[in-house]
């Protein structure tokens, strides 16, 4: 039977892992447009109440035609991206051909509930994923649960701290004919609001520069939107709000 104080010391470790606290990405979103889809983050990853950092990548291109948004655990999010990342290019040196976006999605899943068990420890992934499916020439998202089940989503979600606020501001301005330079618009519009209202959310930091991640996936195939322009959409934007 151990002594009182080796049990204090079990507990006091016990206790220790408890308190331990890690850097989590927050806010990431996906909308569809007319022929493609646009995926958003904000920069920001917190510990607890504080800021780890402010310039955070959230939004990954994961082949050529196809993006995942990672909210959730920072650490374990960059390490399934990553493995994502080279299982995709490795199948299309393999086979000659780039797998599904369907067929991605599926690998994705499986990525996420080999991940459960940290995830029932709080270390918690919660990727969106999209891409241009070729053959039915529309973009397609994907959201997923943390057992790995995945669900596809035909207008737009949200993920992270203020993924809920961030869905019901896109939910007032979706249309699902929107131009890609109208979807880009209301996906940094929904990350702004996010960010009003939700601590863990980063809002455009104009004195640092620092704006949310976005890109755009259709036939033409994955493209960065440019800070400088998101910065100016944003100007805009604050523009419309002041007044």
């Amino acid at each position: 039977m151990p002594s009182n104080r080796a049990a204090s010391t079990e507990d006091g470790l016990a206790d220790s892992a408890a308190r331990i606290v890690v850097a989590e990405g927050t806010t990431v979103l996906a909308l569809r447009y007319e022929g493609g889809v646009v995926l958003a983050g904000d920069r920001r990853a917190t510990e607890g109440s504080f800021i780890a950092h402010r310039y955070i990548e959230k939004v990954h291109r994961t082949d050529s035609h196809s993006a995942v948004a990672v909210a959730g655990a920072a650490g374990p999010a960059l390490e399934i991206v990553r493995l994502f990342q080279t299982e995709l290019e490795h199948y299309e040196k393999v086979q000659g051909v780039r797998l599904s976006i369907a067929g991605q999605a599926n690998r994705l899943a499986s990525l996420v509930r080999s991940h459960f068990e940290l995830a029932l420890r709080g270390l918690v992934v919660v990727p969106v994923f999209g891409g241009y499916d070729e053959a039915a020439g529309v973009g397609r998202i994907f959201k997923y649960d943390l057992t790995g089940g995945r669900y596809e989503e035909r207008e737009f979600h949200a993920e992270g701290s203020g993924g809920r606020l961030a869905r019901s501001f896109i939910k007032q301005g979706f249309d699902p004919s929107m131009s890609k330079d109208a979807a880009v618009d209301l996906a940094l519009e929904a990350l702004y609001e996010a960010a009003d209202e939700d601590a863990g959310t980063g809002g455009p930091d104009l004195a640092r520069g620092i704006y949310p991640t976005i890109a755009t996936v259709d036939s033409a195939g994955f493209a960065r939107v440019p800070d400088e322009e998101v910065a100016d959409r944003f100007k805009r934007i604050l523009q419309r709000s002041r007044e």
